[in-house]
């Protein structure tokens, strides 16, 4: 009889995974022991257990495989995040008929985009620097932008991995001359209203979002990331429209960089930042005030964006701001106020009087007690963790299974997560927001807004066609084979290589039960006779496993 786990059964255990209290990991019985575990002082760079290396993976990659835990476990954290900053910057370098193609030829526009979406998926896949990667990914999902040409979408990315493992101050100045957000937040038209042009108005667009979104937030905010408030217990607003007004008048006076060759998708010239304009009056050169700073008159636009830059990374918000998106994006969605205390203070300063070092702020959220404690099976805290969204899910997968190639159907189209792929969010909110909560929680869990029907049919669907398909799993160096292999000879075998592979060596006892019990029941895996049955079968459990909330919540 042919067995497949009923979809509805499987969609009620994955949203499970929304209420992330009570996803607590319990200890399997073939965990190691705490005294097994993770070498205390984390800082020092001891060698890692298997399931503490496993548990970084999750944190500073897209996806365990066997050669990043066998660094990590070598190396250590500390000595690893040291290998990951010398690494080379992973980037994409765009073929010509990316940069620029005839944007009302269908199959050209396609092409390109297909060339961007497949090298989205590759990089994660194979890359080298994943925290590089990992922590560009985190800055994409809280300043995000978008663009209408798959080279803009190329020049972005690569923006984000310039500046994931270098200076927030810099990251925000470049962003604010980067063509993609200058088009995407309307201020490459953004002119102060004047006797020379009186159809002109400051375009507030990123101006607010800067502010809002970027570095400091809507409410005043503690050094611990808890909000201020007034003697009536009102939060105190970080700043008001006058801010915003005066803020856009300072960012006046940007354009595209020209370029002497006939532009056609690339009319934004995506590879160079923007320039200021020749015309005097496109920049508001009158005296500012914004958030109590003074901005004298006279200053030309680099000058301005300059004191802009300077006033935010100053600003008490943008510390604490910054360290709660990093760590909820990287370790953890309800961090401590203490825990992003001790990440906000080295923001602030790197230990040698720099403020925004990113390599020194990732380190200090990765490595803080709070994050390494559950490095030992049963040791981390209930309300600690994160809901693994659905890109994360989509390259832990394919990377636990070897995939060193996008898996693509037979028509050419790439599989993916159909409500999270990389510049596809409908607004400058992104995906989600910070501040979602689980139902019926107060809990932050901003992730589970995407697992909807869409994502959790996609989940149990897309990727079993692809990967029992004999031809479509070899082109992309899955390694299911090996998986049909342990599934054929026992349910024992099949479910200690899933172990291994996806749930740090240390399946919890109640999945481990579930699937060996699925496994014994030996069903005829029906289909062609192309397809290799027990590789069927052992895909059809996998996808059982990795929909479970033991999968889709990292603790």
């Amino acid at each position: 009889m042919f067995i497949r786990l009923p979809l509805l059964a499987l969609a009620a255990l994955a949203t499970l995974c929304l209420f992330i209290a009570g996803c607590g990991q319990s200890v399997p019985a073939d965990a190691p022991s705490s005294s097994a575990g993770q070498v205390v002082n984390a800082t020092a760079g001891p060698k890692l257990t298997t399931y503490a290396a496993a548990r970084v993976a999750e944190q500073v990659s897209f996806g365990a495989t066997p050669a990043l835990l066998s660094s990590l476990a070598q190396r250590g954290l500390d000595g690893w995040i040291s290998d990951q900053i010398a690494l080379p910057v992973s980037r994409m370098d765009a073929p010509a008929w990316v940069v620029d193609y005839n944007d009302q030829n269908q199959a050209e526009r396609d092409r390109a985009f297909q060339w961007k979406d497949r090298a989205l998926v590759q990089l994660p896949l194979t890359a080298p620097d994943q925290l590089r990667l990992r922590v560009g990914w985190a800055l994409l999902q809280f300043v995000p932008a978008n663009s209408g040409n798959a080279y803009g979408q190329v020049e972005y990315f690569n923006l984000l991995q310039r500046h994931a493992l270098g200076n927030y101050g810099e990251f925000l100045r470049e962003l604010s001359v980067h063509p993609v957000m200058g088009s995407f937040l309307d201020n490459v038209q953004n002119r102060p209203k004047s006797a020379q042009c009186r159809d002109c108005a400051p375009n507030e667009n990123f101006a607010r979002e800067l502010m809002q979104l970027f570095s400091l937030g809507v409410v005043q905010l503690n050094p611990d990331g808890t909000t201020m408030r007034d003697a009536k217990g009102k939060a105190l607003e970080t700043y008001e429209q006058d801010d915003v007004e005066e803020l856009a008048r300072a960012l006046t006076g940007w354009r595209f960089a020209p370029s002497n060759v006939l532009l056609g998708s690339n009319g934004i010239n995506a590879g160079k930042l923007m320039v200021p304009e020749d015309w005097a009056s496109a920049h508001d050169r009158g005296a500012k005030k914004i958030l109590g700073t003074d901005f004298p008159a006279g200053r030309e636009p680099p000058q301005e964006l300059d004191a802009v830059v300077a006033m935010l990374m100053k600003h008490p918000n943008t510390a604490p701001f910054v360290s709660l998106r990093l760590i909820q994006h990287l370790v953890t969605s309800n961090p401590t106020p203490q825990y992003i205390a001790r990440v906000s203070a080295v923001f602030r300063d790197n230990g040698r009087g720099v403020a925004g070092d990113m390599r020194a702020l990732v380190k200090a959220v990765l490595i803080d007690p709070e994050a390494r404690r559950g490095d030992v099976p049963g040791v981390d805290a209930r309300r600690f963790g994160k809901l693994r969204e659905p890109w994360l899910w989509f390259m832990a997968t394919l990377r636990g299974l070897g995939c060193t190639q996008p898996l693509v159907w037979p028509g050419g189209g790439m599989a993916g997560p159909r409500v999270q792929f990389p510049f596809t969010a409908a607004s400058v909110f992104s995906f989600y927001l910070p501040t979602d909560r689980a139902p019926g929680s107060n809990l932050l869990a901003p992730e589970q807004k995407l697992l909807n029907t869409v994502e959790l049919t996609a989940r149990l669907g897309q990727l079993q066609g692809l990967l029992i398909d004999p031809a479509a799993s070899a082109a992309a160096g899955c390694e299911v084979a090996s998986l049909g292999r342990s599934y054929a000879e026992s349910p024992k075998a099949y479910v200690d290589q899933l172990s291994s592979r996806f749930f740090r060596g240390a399946m919890p006892a109640t999945l481990r039960s579930n699937l060996m019990e699925l496994a014994a029941a030996q069903p005829s895996w029906s289909g062609a006779s192309s397809v290799d049955r027990p590789v069927e079968g052992a895909v059809v459990l996998l996808h059982y496993a990795l929909t479970s909330p033991f999968f889709g919540v990292m603790k």
